[in-house]
């Protein structure tokens, strides 16, 4: 998805962002992410977002484990990944129907005491200024092993995938494709938002996806649906 300002580094980003977590939610750089939004906070996080300009949305997950029980305002993970809306849409019954573009990563330095309902912190970006090169890294990536992984896991799956667009793909959107698609569960979603290049995250993406093949033919279980 091509988006109309070209962001070069981390000092074309803002320090302070507006978060919005989400368990099992996995944004990457230039990936894609749909979003339905309808909670009254974040319809005005997307409202300010236009009127302060910047149109950026850091995703980032709650960190359940380490959070107080049944708080209404869990501990977040310290990485998330700021998006831009690249598209929008009014639903006619008080929703927006979103898409956010990956921009960069980063790492949480605080949380801040804001007015606003919607959680907002304090970010560093340069800790991925990798993030902010396109394509960085493709060729470390094991594509041969990656589309291997793939392909028994849709068999075991019963599913279908358009494979010449798979295999047309550049390294960079298929490993960042698979990994936000992927099934796995929050620790899973974040250590492939955390790995340090696209080779390692090609990595554990195949190897999350052949331990879960492994634990499927063990116990029998049904496809998934």
């Amino acid at each position: 998805m091509p988006i109309n300002i070209e962001y070069r580094g981390p000092a074309d980003l803002p320090e302070i962002i507006p978060v919005f977590p989400l368990p099992g939610a996995l944004l990457l750089p230039r990936g894609q992410m749909p979003l339905n939004i309808f909670e009254p906070r974040y319809l005005a996080m997307v409202d300010d977002s236009f009127r302060d300009g910047h149109r950026l949305i850091g995703m980032i997950q709650p960190d359940v484990a380490h959070s107080p029980k049944d708080s209404d305002k869990p501990t977040l993970f310290r990485v998330g990944c700021v998006g831009r809306i690249t598209q929008l849409a009014e639903s006619g019954d008080g929703r927006y129907i979103l898409e956010l573009t990956g921009v960069s990563r980063f790492k949480v330095v605080e949380e801040l005491e804001v007015l606003t309902a919607y959680r907002q912190c304090k970010v560093d970006f340069f800790a991925f200024v990798d993030d902010f090169t396109a394509r960085m890294g493709e060729d470390e990536v094991d594509r041969e092993a990656l589309l291997a992984v793939l392909a028994d896991f849709l068999k075991a799956n019963n599913l279908k995938v358009d494979w010449e667009g798979v295999e047309s793909a550049p390294n960079e959107a298929l490993v960042n494709a698979l990994a936000m698609m992927s099934p796995y569960g929050p620790a899973e979603k974040q250590a492939m938002l955390e790995a340090p290049d696209l080779k390692t995250r090609a990595e554990i993406l195949i190897a999350v996806t052949e331990m879960d093949l492994a634990k499927k033919r063990t116990s029998g279980d049904p496809p998934l649906q």
